[in-house]
């Protein structure tokens, strides 16, 4: 399998969490507790079990928040900050981070959400396919709320369906990519560019891959999903239990 080592680990958790506030007001949305302890330590066990080593975290709104709780080292992995002054878009806040990122493939993470994968699947799914950007997918019996994926038979990505009213099953984006640097180098800087609305629809027919999983995932973007976090979570982890994991 390939290692982690030598990948940069990239974290997004420089939203506003908008929807989440009126249950999170004092805190940003990444740090909104789940079991005890922050939602997105659930994230960096991942990045730790899988053999990563640098985390590189791209902040924004209370930012300054995420560094006093986490410091620098988390469980072995090396934590960085990439702090935007004002908001950047998913894809302008990873080219605010280039400098710091070390590697020619990273792999990239939403701080909001959650999908049970081991990274290194990712990767090894990506460097088969020779992909230039690879997206995680999960199928939900509900795709209105986050829009739809779609790919063919040798899963390269063909479009995107908005978000809808129309309740129906569907793969959708579950929050995890891997993504060749040179993609991140060519954006332009200090601008606000949006992975999902501006970068992959323009990687279609670009050796743009789908992974899909079949995965948990969850997402805390919202007051009903956020309250399903400890019982997700807690049903995840009597899973592995019962398998011996």
């Amino acid at each position: 399998m390939t290692a982690l080592l030598q990948h940069s680990n990239v974290i997004l958790c420089g939203g506003f969490g908008t929807r989440l506030r009126p249950i999170v007001a004092d805190r940003q949305k990444v740090l909104a507790a789940v079991i005890g302890r922050p939602f997105i330590t659930y994230i960096l066990d991942q990045i730790s079990y899988a053999g990563g080593k640098d985390v590189i975290l791209c902040t924004g709104f209370l930012g300054e928040q995420i560094e006093i709780m986490l410091g620098h080292r988390y469980k072995g992995l090396s934590l960085r900050y990439s702090r935007e002054t004002e908001p950047l878009g998913t894809a302008g806040a990873i080219r605010n981070a280039i400098d710091m990122i070390r590697s020619e493939t990273l792999i990239v993470f939403n701080g909001d959400s959650y999908c049970d994968i081991n990274p290194k699947d990712l990767l090894e799914w990506h460097y088969a396919k020779n992909s230039s950007c690879t997206l995680v997918l999960v199928k939900v019996p509900d795709v209105g709320r986050y829009g739809s994926v779609h790919f063919d038979l040798n899963h390269l990505v063909t479009s995107f369906d908005e978000k809808t009213s129309d309740r129906k099953h569907g793969w959708i984006n579950a929050g995890v990519y891997s993504i060749c640097r040179s993609l991140i180098e060519c954006l332009p800087e200090k601008k606000n560019v949006s992975l999902e609305k501006d970068l992959f629809p323009s990687l279609i027919g670009e050796g743009f891959y789908a992974f899909p999983q079949d995965a948990a995932f969850i997402d805390i973007g919202t007051p009903n999903s956020y309250q399903d976090a400890d019982t997700f979570f807690n049903m995840m982890y009597s899973k592995r239990e019962s398998r011996g994991c």
